[in-house]
């Protein structure tokens, strides 16, 4: 029988002790688990940064993978805790909107509040849930209690008002809504739209603009352009992105998450 997965993603960072404690706890309950960090850089209290990074990778794991997301300015008050079956995953989270981005594409079959004092630990920090409520009610999970165990249903759910692509006329406007390590700008402009667009025989030549900046060459990869130059492609995440061929993007364009970003044809 396979070990069970359990990923995390917080915005606790790697210089204190805060993810090593999650973890210990974690395999305090459940020994053969198998540990991932998903990521632990999330910016502090960016509950749309860690939705949108959560969103970004987990269909890349293992079908019965569970997933711990801990960015929560909330913490210690009375925001809820939640555990929920979503496709072929389990999620455990504060209900603070940061599963918003994986429920709008896999919505939950189940979802509830973790109510059920015995799978947290017997003392609960109002400071540090992540260790004391979050990691142990995963761990368990992950040692086969159903999820019904947890607590009673959660009902309505707190959602964040996600960016979404639109069309205006011969237009798609979106915006960037992550910056990588590498200061490529990934927009909300998925494949699909875009390669429509590019195909389009109706119109001129497909012109991007990001802020007030035209992004002229479009490529495949990093590679077809020169060293230093701005391009648009689409990336790993299936999404536009604007890059710079061995720099960063967000720096010399001096743009980030919010920037408008507008792909047309014009005659």
């Amino acid at each position: 029988m396979a070990r069970p997965v359990l990923a995390l993603l917080t915005d606790f960072g790697l210089r204190d002790h805060y993810a090593g404690a999650m973890k210990g706890v974690a395999l305090s309950i459940c020994p053969d688990l198998t540990l991932v960090d998903i990521t632990h850089d999330i910016a502090p209290h960016d509950v749309l940064g860690g939705a949108l990074e959560l969103a970004a990778c987990y269909r890349y794991f293992p079908s019965g993978t569970i997933f711990v997301a801990v960015v929560d300015p909330g913490v210690g008050s009375a925001r809820r805790g939640i555990a929920a079956e979503a496709g072929d995953y389990k999620f455990v989270a504060p209900d603070n909107g940061v599963l918003s981005v994986v429920f709008e594409e896999t919505a939950p079959r189940r979802v509830v509040e973790l109510t059920e004092r015995r799978y947290a630990r017997p003392t609960v920090s109002r400071t540090f849930e992540g260790r004391d409520r979050f990691a142990p009610a995963a761990a368990w999970l992950a040692k086969g209690i159903e999820l019904s165990a947890l607590g009673r249903p959660a009902g309505s759910l707190h959602s964040l008002e996600l960016p979404h692509r639109r069309l205006e006329g011969d237009r798609v406007v979106g915006e960037v809504v992550r910056v990588d390590r590498f200061g490529n700008l990934v927009t909300n402009i998925d494949r699909k739209t875009f390669e429509r667009m590019a195909l389009a025989d109706a119109g001129g030549p497909l012109q991007i603009h990001v802020g007030s900046h035209q992004v002229a060459k479009v490529v495949s990869t990093f590679a077809d352009a020169a060293p230093g130059e701005l391009c648009a492609l689409v990336g790993s995440s299936d999404h536009l992105e604007i890059a710079a061929n061995g720099s960063s993007a967000a720096a010399v364009l001096d743009l980030g998450r919010g920037a408008p970003v507008h792909v047309a044809r014009h005659a």
